[in-house]
């Protein structure tokens, strides 16, 4: 008798439909499929089906598993998946994944270089990382992907499912998952998954009568009709077509005596058939077991207390057994199909069914059981001080059975704080909540103190706020239990800190509040660091005519403090918040700021805070000069310590670079990537700084439609968007009203921009309080010399964005002045500052032409041709229009637009050349004479003369002879 079917029976849809999706992959497109149905019901045996069918065609296949405290594990199916790739020589070059590279390194011991990770790895850059080694092993011939048991999967491995399936569409690659059809997140997400069509949901039904017989047949090796009646319908009856159960009843029933087999192919039962469901299963493993002895059943049952897997290290220490005895268990197990080697770690094992666990422990008492637990969680500390890995949350659930409260909670904690340190922030929490739901009523406030604290930092990193109200309940409790004031103070800055994050600004001022009563006049440093720290965040967000100064003055005393009392991590983030801070005042202080939190960053090893540090200083220095160069080292150096949500933020700043400098194709793809990869990754953080980057890309083009899309858009960020109003009105739509021409929009857009300025300040410096603003009133006669020395007093003024506008604002005045040789030199050099941002420059110079020609200095009409040339060819009608009208108003001659004239090089046209003197100016060169020029251009003689006339003025040629000299230069041009 075989112990499995030949063949899989009554699962003809589902193959068909693993036979389609891994067809679909080979030819490049992907796909997904949840198995889900009881324990027992196939979905593995239907999963090694589609390897099976994958290895045959030729397909790249991986392979993991969620172990039995998966929920504790962050990522355990995935390790496996990849240990399976290394072991056959099929894992990618490290050199193919990029900086993903790092990422995997978590992940794969080969990469491991035993350092502690410089920063935490997100779910979904991992998710990322799969695909791209899922993509690279598949290319060409298709990659099967199978994930085991994911109703116990944490929450980043479901992270990263989830990101796979949203990406699978345009992969040679294929998802097969199997889980259990009870209530669990695993579960929500496959049918969340069906609802969008990112993959298919089979739910696996029991086998009918008919199936039971084949599945019988295939096991006993003999028809459908040799299968007698009456086994057929016992099996029907007490398996409820659960294939596992029919399988293990026959093999019990062979077993025992009650099954024969004659020469003729039939079977014959013997007696009556001893079996029920569910107790059937459960006598079925007592009765293999107890063939083993009672020794080795022991050791089994030790093994079942841990888990479905096991170490086979920890059940020795723990019984107390001899290898001997061990080993021939391990046989006789393996033997018996109880049990089965479990990759990738040679000393663990896994039973063959969850069942068979299950099977072992209903003959234990809660006594017994605690008593087990107990056992093996003392056995397996002693084989692994300090609990590295997952052997910290197995202890925890040992500890937990074993009825060991304090010491579970305490192992769940660390098992807590290294999920958060590893960046597994899903997992940190559920870890945390359990050890701190384990210590509710525990005497020892001070334990229950660190747990919350923790806790409330993993809270605020992953958005869930819902549950401070109780949060806040349990620390006026721990106050009352005698907590330490200062310890409770502590906690009340924790959860400034998640309100705070959750924009619940009022509520995080009363948290900070009532820490500075708890910690009274004698706080000491370490006491009244964090307390500034939070306060100085919080000054920044509620508007009040001294905010700047007291958000200063506080981080300067939490910096200081933080140094006193060894505190890194908050000297770093108010070191960083007064380089921000600074920035506006003096921007060499701003560097000197950054660069002393990189400097305690680098003393103390936070090489997250470092890179963090270095990309404040490269803005601000970007900021100052206009150049990228710093920007993008401190981009490389992201990318090089795996900090990939970094690396696009700063991605979004260049970006929007790009569009200062009127390089909008270059700017359009990286705010399209950026874009796409927030979304993706989930940065809530980046993603209205995009948003607002793509709106000010649209304006600067004078797209208006798609730039107001874009700002609706950003409008359903809600308060996370405010951050950006000042720009979405500054840089945005100010623009676009100047390049449709319409002055008065542009003022008011501006004023929009300085009152939300002057509500929530942004940092970025650039939405006009500070130089754009300045122009339009002086245009429009509000400001004067007054107004241009209070701004200059400020360092955001002499931003080189900024300057080019203080600049043209100054022209303006000096030319009023009557002062027109000093405002010819300011225009020359608001020309120089503002090389780097063609478009803002031919802007400034139309700007500017009108008030000079006015007031009678300068060269308006030239100033008035090369921005009406940039302008047209940029195709900004209006503004390109508007400044052939001050042309003609100027009496200068206006090169029509016409069909050719953009043959007319841009030096020419901006002398005033018309594209039928160019023509002329072309035929030149042969030095023939008018009415030979005349008759190829079929226009008369004397039309040729003026034309040539006109050509000698505007070129400044002595004569005709040098004039065609002139033309042969051109041509060679």
């Amino acid at each position: 008798m075989q112990p499995h079917a030949p063949r899989v029976v009554g699962r003809d849809r589902e193959i068909d439909q693993l036979d389609h999706l891994l067809a679909s992959a080979r030819a490049g497109r992907g796909g997904a499929v949840f198995l889900v149905g009881e324990p027992g019901i196939g979905k593995s045996r239907l999963a090694a089906v589609g390897l099976t069918k994958a290895l045959d065609a030729g397909m790249a296949t991986l392979r993991g598993r969620v172990g039995a405290i998966g929920t504790m594990v962050a990522f355990r199916p995935f390790t496996e998946a990849l240990l399976s790739l290394i072991r056959r020589n099929e894992m990618p070059e490290p050199a193919a994944l990029g900086p993903y590279r790092q990422v995997l390194g978590r992940l794969v011991p080969d990469w491991d270089d035993g350092q502690v990770p410089e920063t935490a790895t997100s779910a979904v850059v991992l998710g990322e990382a799969m695909l791209r080694v899922l993509t690279l092993i598949g290319e060409k011939r298709g990659c099967l992907l199978v994930l085991e048991d994911l109703q116990g999967a944490d929450p980043e491995t479901l992270a990263v499912i989830e990101y796979l399936l949203d990406n699978l569409e345009d992969q040679p690659v294929v998802l097969v998952a199997t889980l259990r059809s009870e209530r669990c997140a695993a579960g929500d997400l496959a049918r969340l998954a069906a609802q969008r069509n990112t993959a298919v949901v089979l739910d696996l039904a029991p086998l009918n009568r008919d199936e039971v017989r084949d599945l019988a047949a295939g096991c006993l090796e003999v028809e459908p009709a040799a299968v007698p009646a009456q086994l057929c319908e016992r099996l029907w009856s007490d398996s409820v077509g659960v294939p596992f159960i029919v399988e293990e009843l026959l093999q019990e029933a062979s077993r025992s005596g009650q099954l024969l087999s004659s020469e003729d192919g039939t079977v014959q039962v013997v007696d009556d058939l001893r079996t029920a469901v569910p107790a059937a299963v459960v006598r079925s493993i007592s009765s293999r077991t107890d063939q083993l002895g009672p020794q080795s059943r022991e050791l089994l049952v030790l093994a079942a207390v841990i888990g479905h897997r096991f170490p086979l290290s920890a059940v020795r220490l723990a019984s107390g057994t001899d290898e001997r005895l061990l080993l021939a268990t391990l046989r006789a197990g393996l033997a018996a199909q109880l049990i089965g080697p479990d990759e990738p770690v040679p000393d663990w094992y896994a039973f063959r069914h969850p069942l068979t666990a299950d099977a072992l422990l209903a003959g234990l008492n809660p006594t017994e059981r605690a008593d087990q637990a107990r056992r093996c969680a003392d056995a397996i500390e002693e084989l692994h001080p300090g609990l590295p890995g997952e052997w910290c949350p197995m202890v925890a659930e040992l500890a937990d059975t074993g009825g060991d409260r304090a010491r579970a909670a305490r192992l769940f904690a660390l098992a807590g704080r290294r999920s958060f340190d590893e960046g597994s922030m899903g997992s940190a929490v559920k870890l945390l909540e359990r050890a701190n739901k384990l210590l509710a009523n525990d005497p020892d406030v001070s334990q229950r103190a660190d747990v919350l604290g923790s806790l409330l930092l993993a809270l605020g990193e992953t958005g869930q706020f819902d549950d401070t109200p109780a949060h806040a309940q349990a620390i006026d409790d721990m106050g009352n239990q005698n907590l330490d004031s200062r310890r409770v103070a502590a906690l009340h800055v924790q959860l400034a800190g998640v309100e705070h994050m959750a924009g619940r600004w009022s509520a995080a001022v009363s948290q900070v509040a009532i820490a500075r009563s708890l910690l009274g006049p004698a706080a000491d440093d370490a006491d009244l660091a964090p307390v500034d720290a939070i306060a100085a965040h919080l000054e920044l967000a509620r508007p009040s005519p001294g905010r700047l100064k007291t958000a200063a003055d506080l981080a300067t005393r939490a910096a200081e403090a933080a140094e006193r009392s060894d505190l890194p991590a908050v000297a770093c983030d108010a070191w960083q918040l007064l380089g921000i801070l600074s920035r506006e005042r003096d921007l060499d202080e701003s560097i000197e700021y950054f660069h002393r939190a990189r400097q305690v960053a680098e003393a103390n090893n936070m090489a997250f805070q470092r890179v963090c540090s270095h990309v404040f200083q490269a803005g601000t220095s970007c900021l100052a000069d206009g150049s990228v160069i710093e920007l993008e080292r401190a981009r490389q150096q992201a990318l090089r310590i795996g900090a990939i949500p970094l690396a696009y933020e700063v991605d979004g700043i260049l970006g929007q670079q790009a569009i200062l400098r009127a390089e909008y194709d270059k700017a359009a793809v990286m705010i399209d990537e950026c874009l796409e990869v927030t979304r993706r990754l989930k940065l809530g953080r980046g993603a209205p700084y995009v948003l607002v980057s793509k709106a000010v890309l649209a304006a600067h083009q004078g797209r208006r439609t798609v730039m107001e899309e874009t700002l609706r858009e950003l409008a359903n960020w809600g308060e996370r968007a405010s951050y950006e109003l000042p720009l979405s009105y500054g840089l945005a739509r100010t623009f676009c009203a100047l390049l449709e021409e319409n002055h008065e929009l542009a003022e008011t857009e501006q004023a929009q921009a300085l009152s939300y300025d002057a509500q929530n300040p942004t940092t970025f410096h650039m939405a006009g309080k500070n130089g754009m603003s300045l122009l339009l009133g002086v245009l429009a006669g509000r400001n004067g010399r007054e107004h241009l020395e209070a701004l200059t007093a400020t360092a955001a003024s002499g931003m080189r964005w900024n300057r080019q506008f203080v600049q043209w604002a100054e022209a303006v005045l000096l030319g009023r002045e009557g002062r027109g040789a000093e405002a010819q030199a300011m225009v020359a050099l608001a020309m120089e500052t503002s090389s780097l941002y063609p478009m803002a420059q031919h802007l400034g110079l139309r700007l500017v032409a009108e008030p000079a020609a006015a007031d009678g200095w300068g060269d308006p009409v030239a100033w008035l041709r090369q921005s009406e040339d940039y302008f047209h060819t940029a195709d900004v009608q209006p503004v390109a229009s508007a400044c052939r009208s001050m042309l003609r108003q100027l009496g200068a001659t206006v090169s029509q637009r016409r069909t050719g004239s953009d043959q007319v090089p841009p030096h020419l046209r901006q002398l005033g050349i018309t594209t039928r003197e160019y023509e002329v100016c072309l035929l030149l060169v042969d030095r023939i004479g008018n009415k030979s020029i005349a008759s190829r251009l079929h226009i008369s003689p004397r039309t040729v003369e003026k034309h040539v006339a006109s050509l000698m003025t505007k070129t400044r040629q002595p004569d005709r002879e040098a004039l065609s000299s002139f033309a042969r230069t051109v041509l060679q041009d």
